[in-house]
């Protein structure tokens, strides 16, 4: 050291002496002294000298440990909360995959029990060389208050007064023709009135529509022998209809001495319907 920096450095301690209390000066009299020591004994290879630098570069590793944990842990929440998003983005793509694959199957298998009720009624319907099928086309503009619309007219053989069945249950008849399309009043329409046949006890009566989704027996001059669950088919009177086709069944309740009919048939879900034109003489 020069001799001007070694005046220069001792005129500095003096002055931060003068300016300091008891505590402050011995604390830096303390650390110049042990400063000079270490720079003294780190030219000489002591073993003393070793441990106290190995003493100060494994406090120096664990202050950086110490400091560098809270970063970390930062880093690494910031990382398991990116991960966890990516997971939960993952999973709303599947399970909209898997609800769109769960459509698609309700949907097949719609279609098969379709396609397999259809080909039921074709072939029931090619045994039968005098009966039409149709398909039920939504009704929105009926000047009754229960009729069906069905793809088949005119062009295709459909005549007035046509039994129209579900299956082996009546629901109905033609009243109005249309090129390739033809109007079916329903059996619970208010303008519908058959005449049928009540057994086991063979009872004639005229049953009628009510509007709603049950018909009312309206001849009862025997209701004493009306009980319920009988069975009601058409009666064959008037040429209407061939007689024996099932109807529904009886659910006697005779409050305002209603006897109500319970149709065989949900007229709310036809689907398709086969049209019969009954020839009396062959029958």
């Amino acid at each position: 050291m020069e001799p001007s920096s070694r005046d220069d450095f001792v005129i500095a301690v003096r002055s931060a002496f003068l300016k300091k209390d008891n505590k402050q000066k011995f604390s830096l009299l303390a650390l110049i002294i042990l400063t000079l020591t270490i720079l003294v004994f780190s030219k000489y290879d002591f073993k003393l000298v070793k441990i106290f630098k190995g003493s100060l570069n494994e406090i120096a590793y664990r202050s950086t440990f110490v400091f560098s944990a809270p970063e970390n842990f930062i880093k690494n929440s910031f990382n398991n909360t990116k991960d966890h998003f990516m997971v939960y983005k993952k999973n709303q793509i599947l399970n909209k995959k898997i609800k769109e694959l769960e459509s698609k199957v309700l949907n097949d298998e719609y279609i098969l029990a379709e396609n397999s009720r259809l080909k039921k009624t074709i072939n029931e319907v090619d045994n039968i060389s005098d009966e039409i099928l149709a398909k039920v086309i939504v009704d929105k503009q009926s000047p009754f208050l229960k009729s069906i619309i069905v793809n088949k007219g005119s062009k295709h053989n459909v005549k007035l007064g046509m039994a129209v069945l579900d299956d082996k249950f009546l629901v109905g008849k033609v009243v109005e023709i249309n090129f390739t399309t033809s109007r079916v009043l329903l059996l619970s329409d208010l303008n519908s009135k058959i005449p049928v046949d009540i057994m086991p006890n063979e009872i004639l009566s005229i049953l009628s529509g009510t509007g709603k989704d049950y018909g009312t027996i309206q001849y009862k001059k025997n209701k004493n022998l009306i009980n319920n669950e009988d069975r009601v088919f058409t009666s064959g009177a008037g040429g209407i209809f061939r007689s024996g086709i099932p109807v529904g069944k009886i659910e006697k309740s005779f409050e305002n001495e209603v006897i109500k009919v319970s149709f065989y048939s949900d007229f709310s879900q036809l689907r398709f319907v086969k049209l019969k034109f009954f020839n009396q003489e062959k029958e």
